[in-house]
């Protein structure tokens, strides 16, 4: 008896992780907001480290964990302001990403519904106050 195929080989493996994060870092380029938070002038490392985390998870190679240990999300993402407004622009240009790459429709609700969940465990910064704003809270 075969063992069940993993998420990475139903969806074509290492060429669908590779179109799905550089459709998500060509984003991330033009995005300020984002683009702030990568201190490295070239992206080509984040990507690399992004794929290699995307395919261990969904069943792809060992290699994010072999060159870099325990993923640790957020830990590796706490010196960065994620705020709500962050989130949705990263949620944003995945979303761009996966319809790019146009996976089945169950393939790609699976994946989203990943990326929205991760997404949301990385907020560790509310939105700046500025001087002047209104303060709903009642405080």
């Amino acid at each position: 008896m075969s063992e069940p195929q993993s998420f990475y080989d139903a969806v074509g493996g290492a060429e669908t992780f590779h179109r799905l994060v550089a459709a998500f870092y060509r984003g991330v380029a033009a995005d300020p907001e984002l683009r702030a938070m990568y201190p490295e002038e070239d992206l080509g490392p984040a990507e690399v480290r992004f794929r290699m985390f995307l395919e261990q998870y969904w069943g792809g190679p060992r290699t994010y964990s072999e060159q870099r240990g325990h993923p640790r999300l957020r830990m590796r993402h706490a010196p960065f302001p994620v705020t709500p407004s962050a989130r949705d622009s990263w949620l944003g240009h995945m979303r761009a990403a996966l319809d790019e790459i146009a996976l089945s429709p169950a393939r790609d609700e699976e994946i989203w519904k990943y990326m929205v969940m991760a997404a949301h465990s990385m907020v560790n910064t509310d939105e700046p106050q500025y001087p002047g704003a209104i303060d709903v809270s009642g405080h």
